[in-house]
């Protein structure tokens, strides 16, 4: 096997294999469970899923709610006293998790496929697929969550924080931009669409 080859394949695996963490995770999700759900699946549909989300998404979002670059007095309240270990360990086991598919109406899919796969032009809206993926498995090198069987109210309620700027962490720069040339109508259609992707 040629040595880039090999690095490569090792640098693959990392980033797709869960760590020895997620039991550390698991145990640590304890407190995660009254909101999130047991298997990261949260029983309120403005709560996140967590099920299947990156494990550098969860990471990175511990840490913008403990640095105080997102805001939100409960998440921030958990996550003070989480160590970067701690974050770590429970964004392995989250990612280890499988998300919940949700179900959609048959006429209703058409125009949140449309477009999370091709966009809005007129708007300059670009496919939503093109940083998170045709399936909404989103990019973990990338830090670009899933967005697969998450909830539609949360999802719509991101998109809208984003255009407003109530939301400002992580790649608040490039969704602000985006979510602000969404109509109310295309939040609508592309958070129902992703809550049944797979």
């Amino acid at each position: 096997m040629k040595p880039r080859f090999a690095i490569l394949a090792a640098l693959a695996m990392a980033i797709m294999v869960p760590s020895a963490g997620a039991a550390d995770g698991k145990e640590k999700a304890a407190s995660c469970a009254a909101c999130h759900g047991a298997e990261g699946v949260s029983v309120n549909p403005l709560w996140p899923s967590l099920a299947g989300q990156h494990a550098s998404y969860t990471e990175s979002q511990l840490k913008a709610f403990k640095g105080g670059d997102r805001v939100n007095e409960l998440m921030s309240a958990m996550a003070m006293p989480l160590s970067e270990e701690d974050m770590k360990d429970l964004g392995a086991y989250f990612a280890g998790l499988s998300p919940q598919i949700g179900s959609i109406a048959a006429e209703n899919i058409a125009p949140g496929e449309a477009l999370y796969r091709g966009g809005n032009s007129e708007s300059g809206v670009p496919a939503c697929m093109a940083c998170h993926s045709p399936n909404g498995a989103g990019n973990p090198g990338a830090a670009y969550p899933a967005l697969r069987g998450q909830h539609a109210e949360y999802t719509a309620k991101a998109l809208r924080d984003y255009a407003s700027g109530a939301r400002a962490a992580g790649s608040a720069a490039i969704m602000q931009t985006i979510a602000s040339k969404l109509t109310d109508e295309e939040i609508e259609a592309v958070a129902a669409y992703l809550s049944a992707l797979y």
